[in-house]
């Protein structure tokens, strides 16, 4: 109940800085999603000789999804070991099948958090706005 009571007091906010009056943003269409943000991390106490072992194998087929251009980029976490992609699908089900297929992913090794992710919902906010007088 405090999250919903949150999530329209900052649409409300938003709405009045923004002089988009509510019949606006109701119409406002969903964004699309047009990748998934991937990121893999170890769960603790995670055998990381296991992973130094199949690390080899796991590279080359992450570099062969990149490839293919279903991994649009891939990045190392600074404060942990572990993995962000940027994927170039828009289904949660085919990324976790993707990544699963994966040697890593194979062993249970790495875990994955995927996130839809698409462009910036308020942009829009920007073109609809009423021309200045």
């Amino acid at each position: 109940m405090k999250r919903l009571l949150l999530d329209l007091t900052t649409a409300a906010v938003l709405i009045a800085s923004t002089g988009v009056s509510m019949a606006q943003v109701t119409t406002m269409p969903a964004t699309p999603t047009t990748k998934i943000l991937a990121i893999g991390t170890f769960a603790p106490g995670t055998d990381m000789q296991l992973v130094q072992h199949l690390l080899r194998d796991e590279v080359r087929e992450t570099a062969q999804r990149y490839l293919e251009g279903r991994i649009d980029q891939w990045y190392s976490l600074q404060d942990r070991a572990g993995v962000v992609f940027i994927l170039n699908v828009t289904d949660v089900a085919q990324a976790h099948e993707m990544l699963e297929a994966l040697p890593l992913g194979k062993a249970h090794l790495m875990t994955f958090s995927l996130l839809p992710i698409g462009p910036l919902k308020p942009l829009s906010k920007l073109l609809n706005a009423p021309s200045p007088q």
